[in-house]
């Protein structure tokens, strides 16, 4: 009995990255939409308050019209930013499966600037294993974009 009561097998990707700036540049770098739009994708809707829903549209497959519906579950300014990442249709396999998965970016101190903590959970197993594979990589390049964006002169 207790095996159908155990939840689904969930893998999560997390990237931990030190940057040389402050927590507050690393900050206006992700909670800005128009620099979001750099590092990410461009949102629609996009504000850095808890509740607010907003969208990205990426590239449609199968009976998924590409559209990412995301919502902001946390919003601490210099500490973190989490938010819901939904996508995909149930009819797909592989890329534009059904996603339900949440990221949490999550800023401290560390020796030399400020630790950045990417953690995308979820991903349900083997339902989510083509978008847990593409976007494993795809997260390390975004959080290094992050940082080189916080690093740019204002």
């Amino acid at each position: 009995m207790s095996d159908i009561l155990q939840k689904s097998d969930t893998q999560e990707i997390v990237v931990d990255e030190v940057f040389p700036h402050p927590p507050e540049k690393l900050w206006k770098t992700l909670a800005s939409g128009d620099l979001m739009g750099r590092w990410l994708m461009v949102p629609t809707g996009f504000e850095p308050v808890k509740g607010t829903q907003f969208t990205f549209q990426t590239t449609p497959a199968g009976a998924w019209d590409g559209l990412i519906r995301c919502e902001v579950l946390a919003a601490i300014p210099n500490e973190c930013l989490v938010f819901a990442w939904k996508g995909g249709d149930e009819g797909n396999s592989g890329y534009g499966s059904k996603l339900d998965t949440v990221v949490s970016l999550t800023l401290s101190q560390a020796e030399g600037g400020t630790r950045l903590r990417l953690v995308h959970s979820g991903f349900v197993t083997p339902k989510n294993d083509s978008a847990f594979a593409s976007m494993s990589n795809g997260w390390k390049g975004v959080i290094r974009n992050v940082g080189a964006i916080a690093g740019e002169p204002e």
